[in-house]
């Protein structure tokens, strides 16, 4: 009976904002704001990284791919909720279901191996500062970011696969986008696998990077603190405040969203917390290297024509 229920489910419908239904123009205009904000950040990046000679360094390589990342990844979630909010379908196939899982978890784990990768380009930077040209080579750059997407990719699979080889017995996602544990509570059987599965993923793709960036930070504050000038100190400084940022806030919400216990919050606090993650940090990378670094701000006025301050 339970091997019928599985065939007979061909598509899900995506819950989202439906407790919130007087506000859903409110909801949609909220979030519609930073997506446009978001797309457009990371496209000016990707651009004023490409033609301003003056940011072909490693730091804003590596920059340009998490700006890409970020873009894909918002474009896997957001316009289908978007769309949601204005009173189109809310239903999705189980194929379509499955897709959308797999490149939100893809692109959402390169983002964190991404920013690790940041973190160590900050350290050797800054540690082995004669030897960075050598170490940081157009070749170690390329693996390190195709050793990310790989990643990415792998634990997608992995995920994916687990997730849709079970039986489902509900149709209703209690989410505004098919994530891992809210399509995992549709099935008939028992879980627990799965959820062990999903606990051990995810301390490998954010506690081991969280790790490997606090490590670098250690090693390059006690760098730092041993620059006897006080405007070393502070440009050393400088150039790690934007990764340090984004780090913290991308590890802190999708540490709170995927670490904690599953019947912890309740649906409307998930779906806050995976706002957070969804809309407001990816906000945040153009917002921080646009606004807060020198560099990129120098770049954008060189390209409009106007010398840097």
């Amino acid at each position: 009976m339970k091997r019928e229920n599985h065939t007979l489910t061909t598509e899900f419908v995506l819950q989202g904002f439906s407790s919130f239904h007087e506000h859903q123009l409110t909801l949609f205009v909220m979030f519609l704001a930073p997506y446009i904000l978001t797309l457009a950040g990371n496209i000016i990046i990707v651009i004023i990284i490409r033609i301003d000679h003056h940011l072909h360094t490693p730091m804003y390589f590596f920059l340009s791919m998490l700006s890409t990342s970020e873009t894909i990844y918002t474009l896997v979630i957001l316009p289908r909720m978007l769309s949601s909010l204005v009173g189109m379908s809310q239903s999705i196939s189980l194929a379509g279901c499955a897709t959308q899982m797999f490149f939100f978890v893809t692109f959402g784990i390169t983002n964190c191996f991404l920013l690790t990768v940041m973190g160590y380009d900050r350290y050797v930077a800054i540690c082995s500062p004669l030897r960075y040209t050598v170490i940081m080579n157009r070749r170690v750059c390329i693996q390190l970011v195709w050793a990310a997407c790989s990643i990415g990719l792998i634990v997608a699979m992995t995920q994916v696969t687990s997730v849709f080889r079970l039986p489902f017995c509900a149709t209703k996602v209690a989410h505004f986008f098919c994530d891992i544990r809210p399509v995992m509570k549709l099935s008939c059987v028992d879980t627990t696998v799965n959820e062990i599965l999903t606990l051990i993923i995810s301390v490998f793709v954010l506690v081991v990077p969280m790790g490997l960036v606090f490590i670098s930070y250690v090693l390059i504050i006690s760098t730092i603190l041993k620059i006897t000038s006080t405007e070393g100190r502070k440009k050393a400084f400088a150039t790690c405040a934007s990764h340090l940022t984004v780090v913290i806030v991308h590890y802190g919400c999708a540490s709170i969203a995927y670490l904690k216990p599953k019947s912890d919050n309740t649906k409307d606090q998930d779906q806050l917390i995976s706002v957070m993650y969804t809309v407001i940090t990816p906000l945040l990378n153009p917002v921080v290297y646009t606004l807060r670094n020198k560099e990129v701000k120098d770049a954008l006025l060189r390209a409009i024509g106007r010398k840097p301050f």
